[in-house]
């Protein structure tokens, strides 16, 4: 593969070429993980910026009907958007269905608009393990926006907030007690707070749950990243496409506040110092499934397992062996 070749057609905004890079940065290989660093190197070179956007939601609360709607409406305005959407693996098989693109018919069409699913495989925290490195790519073919879609698995899924500019949380009409609003988790990760479905006899419902969740908000600790009135609530309707622009407004004012103040880059800074620590652990970890980790480790375990040493004195002797080896 020529990695200068692909890197030239990424930044002039070729897709197919993005297509493939993802497909690059996401296989376990060793040769292609030596490509994809080098293709990101060259790539990083560019400076080029998008604003990343992480969206999370609880399963069925219409995040890919969102995405659909919010997206046809920056490609209205003149904005390129990629859509990064993680799709939950079966733990039984290892297959994932991939089906976001199918759900947003309108939005694939376009041309300005690229839609890549991603299997979370055996990752935790509702990302792909190559989530990051796919919004660098697609940062890097001159994508305004990008918008990153979780698998949706509930209050433990912080991990996109690691790798966007502002995280959106999606919720349901009359989802929850007041109560929902004040737990610590993914609630107090939200930069903006979208109740979906306030359309039809739903409204009123929509309308009274926000009303519940901006009165729980305003008792979380205010943070040093958040102007004055955020986080907030907000009522939207994907299917009658209501409200989506007075959210994308509040996105900007919030985006242009965080600029000013220097909360963007300090922002940028601290993620790539999370990732880069994540990296240093998965490699620790891929030291174990080597074949002679892997049978030092049987015989570990089986020693633990018939009360020859205790866990605690297996593991140590599991990790001198790691140091000499």
């Amino acid at each position: 593969m020529d990695i200068t070749q692909l890197g030239d057609r990424i930044l002039s905004g070729d897709r197919r070429a993005l297509a493939r890079a993802i497909t690059l940065v996401e296989s376990r290989r060793a040769d292609h993980r030596v490509d994809a660093t080098e293709l990101l190197e060259r790539l990083a070179r560019a400076g080029r910026q998008a604003l990343r956007i992480g969206l999370s939601g609880t399963p069925g609360v219409g995040k890919s009907t969102f995405i659909e709607s919010f997206g046809m409406m920056l490609v209205g305005q003149g904005l390129r958007v990629a859509v990064l959407a993680v799709d939950p693996s079966s733990a039984r098989s290892g297959g994932s269905i991939l089906g976001d693109k199918t759900r947003m018919e309108r939005l694939s069409r376009e041309s300005n608009a690229f839609i890549r699913p991603s299997p979370s495989q055996s990752h935790l925290g509702g990302v792909a393990r190559r989530t990051r490195e796919a919004v660098a790519l697609c940062e890097a073919a001159g994508f305004d926006v990008v918008l990153i879609e979780t698998v949706g698995v509930g209050q433990s899924e912080t991990v996109v907030s690691e790798l966007s500019d502002l995280f959106l949380l999606l919720l349901a009409p009359a989802g929850g007690d007041e109560l929902q609003g004040v737990k610590r988790g993914i609630m107090e990760m939200a930069d903006i707070i979208l109740v979906n479905k306030a359309d039809g006899p739903l409204k009123p419902v929509a309308t009274r749950t926000c009303a519940d969740y901006a009165g729980a908000l305003r008792l979380l600790r205010k943070r040093p990243q958040d102007p004055e009135h955020f986080p907030k609530a907000l009522t939207v309707s994907a299917v009658e496409e209501h409200g989506l622009a007075e959210a994308w407004a509040e996105m900007q004012a919030l985006v242009e506040w965080r600029k000013a103040q220097g909360h963007w880059q300090d922002n940028r800074a601290a993620q790539a110092r999370f990732w880069f620590g994540q990296e240093v652990r998965h490699a620790l970890l891929a030291r174990l499934e080597t074949p002679q980790a892997r049978a030092e480790m049987d015989r570990l375990a089986t020693a633990a397992a018939v009360g020859d040493m205790t866990p605690a004195s297996a593991a140590e002797q599991m990790l001198a062996y790691l140091k000499v080896n």
